[in-house]
């Protein structure tokens, strides 16, 4: 009877995975269906470069603030309250945690919208010294984007409530919203504004609010709908901001890298922003579905394994999840390198707007950007392993290693690619990867060295498994590619919407069963994901 509530447990622990998983997939598909209208409604042009920069400054203290540094640091105090306090100590933490940071995001957002050319000119240098038309309209729409940050953290922090306890569904789907109002702002707004990408920055602000207010029924139906109270002398914030102070920049290592690319594409040709853009947006697919999907389900249970000091359970807890994120993260990294130019003519390519020129640059960002993947989606579950046991330290002394050979790398291919090739923004994308890598084995090394982390049995097995299963995949999609014209260039350019559709999806739905067929011959089965508790049960 004493396994019989781990495996309650680890059941629900692939349930709330798959809950998160499907739900935030909808969203990112949701979230290309937006991307796709965006590049017809403004393409890669300068001002399209203009709307992702004043979309992306926002974008990055968002996930500081509500995914990034604040999560790590709340989640694991407000299940510290749960155990060992009553309901009303949870109530009162988190009336003082939302005043608090509401007070602190409504300071920093009027002094922005205040002062919008200073950031501007921050994030976008060689604009602003050359004068650039781009310059005065990062200036303006940051003034409407901005405000944005406030709302989504503070939807943020009520999403980390819910999943602490354990109502994944209504956070996974409310980025979904942020999807449909944008692409309400592009088909029914733009064509009251003169420049589209003034309607695109209303609509980053109407989707904030309407994430916020979303969030708030689910809070009552809990009981945990605050009421803010302002005092920051109370214990419990002071222990958040404690954690949160070293955890902004560590976790949020990855945002900085993608910011300074933004910042070093400025100096780059017109159009190397939106290039870095849409590649970022595909690969972030696999990301934002599957990787922080589970970091978001073993958050709670980590933190709830080490306040009950169960270091075996933690343990598994982080294989399982590293398991799974490889099984995923291997065949979607190889399957953009190799399909990378047809999905995005697939997704983007229509009209006048985007280019052949355009697609062929970003295909090249979309292959740097892949070859980091795996390393970028198993930082998502390494991470946890530190700050669920409120360890802030590692991660940002990791986190300055990474970012400073991020830099350094930056300097090096961007000179390089951009002299040689002139394909500097693909130099960034590559810097980014190579950079996570460090990242992601400087973490696995800081988990192993302190005991917290030891793989399970059979990672030799399963190793070999997966490398059958991805050679399939592959011989599957390069044969059908190749077959079906797709790696021809002037083929794709010259087909129609639902010529390029069926047959890029005919190879990636057949590479995926080939995939799936192979692992299945090989003996991997549903069970061997089915939680930690069946790792524990092989030692």
């Amino acid at each position: 009877m004493a396994s019989a509530a781990p495996a309650v447990r680890d059941a629900g622990l692939l349930r709330s995975s798959a809950v998160v998983s499907l739900l935030t997939l909808v969203s990112r598909v949701m979230g290309l269906l937006r991307d796709v209208i965006f590049a017809q409604v403004i393409g890669a042009s300068a001002s399209a470069d203009a709307f992702f920069v004043a979309f992306k400054i926002p974008n990055f203290f968002r996930r500081l603030f509500a995914e990034g540094a604040f999560s790590q640091a709340f989640v694991p105090v407000l299940n510290e309250y749960r155990e060992r306090g009553s309901n009303a100590a949870v109530q009162a933490l988190l009336a003082r945690v939302y005043a608090s940071l509401g007070g602190v995001l409504l300071l920093l957002t009027a002094l922005v919208v205040a002062a919008a050319p200073l950031f501007a000119a921050l994030f976008a240098p060689s604009w602003w010294w050359q004068g650039a038309a781009q310059f005065a309209v990062v200036g303006e729409l940051l003034r409407i984007t901005f405000p944005y940050l406030l709302f989504v953290s503070l939807a943020g922090v009520a999403g980390g409530v819910l999943n602490s306890y354990d109502r994944f569904a209504a956070p996974a789907f409310t980025p979904v919203l942020l999807n449909l109002v944008l692409i309400a702002a592009a088909l029914l707004a733009v064509p009251y504004f003169s420049q589209p990408v003034y309607a695109l920055a209303w609509g980053v602000f109407a989707a904030g609010l309407v994430q916020l207010l979303f969030q708030l029924p689910f809070l009552r139906r809990i009981d945990m709908l605050p009421r803010p109270v302002w005092d920051w002398h109370d214990a419990g914030v002071k222990k958040i901001l404690g954690l949160m102070a070293p955890a902004i920049f560590g976790v949020s290592v990855s945002q900085i890298n993608l910011l300074l690319d933004t910042m070093l594409a400025t100096f780059l040709p017109a159009g190397s922003v939106s290039w870095l853009y849409y590649a970022d947006r595909l690969a972030e697919l696999p990301l934002g579905v599957f990787a922080i999907a589970i970091a978001v389900v073993i958050l709670p249970n980590l933190s709830r394994h080490h306040s009950a000091s169960s270091q075996q359970a933690f343990s598994a807890t982080l294989d399982w999840a590293l398991r799974m994120v490889v099984l995923i993260a291997l065949p979607a990294a190889l399957a953009l390198m190799v399909l990378a130019e047809p999905i995005l003519a697939a997704l983007f390519f229509y009209g006048d707007v985007m280019q052949p020129n355009d697609i062929a640059m970003a295909a090249f960002s979309l292959r740097a950007y892949a070859l980091g993947l795996v390393f970028f989606m198993l930082i998502k579950v390494l991470a946890p392993g530190f700050y669920a046991r409120q360890d802030m330290r590692t991660p940002v002394r990791i986190g300055v290693i990474a970012m400073v050979a991020n830099m350094g790398l930056n300097l090096l291919f961007v000179l390089a690619l951009h002299h040689t090739l002139r394909l500097g923004h693909a130099g960034l994308a590559l810097a980014t990867a190579l950079s996570a890598a460090l990242n992601m084995a400087l973490l696995l090394r800081g988990l192993r060295r302190a005991g917290i982390y030891t793989p399970q049995p059979g990672w030799g097995r399963f190793a070999l498994q997966l490398s059958l299963a991805v050679a399939a995949m592959l011989a599957v999609a390069v044969a059908l590619a190749m077959h079906w014209q797709l790696l021809d260039q002037a083929q794709w350019h010259a087909w129609g919407v639902a010529e390029r559709g069926w047959r890029l999806l005919a190879v990636c739905v057949l590479a995926a069963a080939g995939y799936l067929l192979v692992l299945y011959l090989v003996g991997l089965r549903r069970d061997d994901f089915a939680g930690p508790a069946k790792a524990v049960s092989r030692q």
